[in-house]
């Protein structure tokens, strides 16, 4: 472990000393939300066409697979979801909402200087930017080695709070917890219930669970010696290449350093500003206001709830 720490802390002065005063970096990552629960689902359920399937996967992988791009410099970096054109269309907004729920949509940025982050959240037709303290993990090495393309990297884990505006890790109960909740229910409530689910084909938020925290698993390279990485990772001594958070792998497939064509890093400014619990417990209940409209309603109404003010 000496040997190891010893190694780590020259690689890391090594590079520190080859770096230039001012420096700008560009990294791309590929982001991949598993999906096998909600496909295992789709296999069970005999309603469910050969071309229906075919266009729910379509429109999972443009949610759970996504590409983006990191540009940073020492203190701060912004994270943004790679443009990709869209086909107009009516449910262009609700495909957005989605998009945001499974970490895509908005300017993620943070300066580990000040220990801040902010990020631009567009949620049922009506802006937000969330403006924070950036969560400090408890890192701990383990020792262990890869490279990552060219770069030597080293594992890092912790444990993470996960906010509950972010479904990525969202765990679609089994039939059986389903059934028994929903038999603790009063019983006009549950045939209106299972009425609404039925008409709608699809999932309600009562059907999955939410996990309070979740492992980490990080690689970073010292051979970048910054405190940056995807999304709201950082604070380890080297730029994060590789994140596995649940069931989300981030992976970085492209870096470049200093290139020519520089980016302004700066946070966003459009939206009402608010802290990420808030934004939290305002997505929660719009969605809940949703499910009881959806039951209510038996499914009739796709229209969105006009957010308030």
């Amino acid at each position: 472990m000496k040997k190891f720490s010893l190694t780590l802390i020259a690689i890391f002065c090594s590079s520190v000393a080859s770096f230039a005063q001012e420096f700008q970096g560009m990294a791309v990552y590929e982001s991949k939300t598993s999906t096998a629960e909600f496909k295992a689902r789709m296999d069970g359920n005999k309603d469910i066409t050969p071309e229906m399937r075919k266009m729910m996967e379509e429109r999972m992988k443009k949610m759970f697979e996504k590409t983006f791009i990191l540009n940073f410099d020492k203190t701060s970096s912004i994270y943004k979801e790679e443009e990709k054109l869209e086909a107009p269309g009516q449910n262009a907004g609700r495909m957005r909402m989605m998009s945001s729920m499974m970490g895509g949509g908005g300017t993620y940025y943070k300066n580990v200087k000040e220990k801040t982050y902010t990020v631009d959240k567009e949620f049922m037709g009506k802006e937000f930017l969330i403006v924070d303290s950036l969560p400090k993990l408890k890192w701990k090495m383990t020792g262990e080695t890869k490279k990552i393309g060219d770069y030597n990297c080293f594992k890092a884990t912790a444990i993470k709070s996960v906010d509950a505006s972010d479904f990525r890790n969202a765990r679609l109960k089994k039939e059986g917890e389903a059934k028994k909740e929903g038999e603790a229910k009063k019983g006009e409530e549950v045939k209106k219930e299972e009425a609404s689910k039925e008409k709608r084909g699809g999932f309600m938020m009562s059907e999955f669970d939410m996990p309070k925290e979740i492992e980490i698993t990080a690689w970073y390279t010292p051979e970048i010696p910054i405190n940056q990485g995807p999304e709201g990772y950082w604070g380890l001594p080297g730029l994060i290449l590789e994140v596995n958070d649940g069931k989300t792998v981030i992976m970085c497939s492209k870096l470049v350093m200093n290139s020519k064509d520089k980016v302004e890093i700066k946070p966003s400014k459009n939206g009402k500003v608010v802290k990420q619990k808030e934004y939290d417990e305002i997505v929660t209940k719009k969605m809940e206001e949703m499910r009881e409209q959806w039951q209510t309603q038996g499914g009739g109404n796709r229209n969105m709830i006009r957010m308030g003010h």
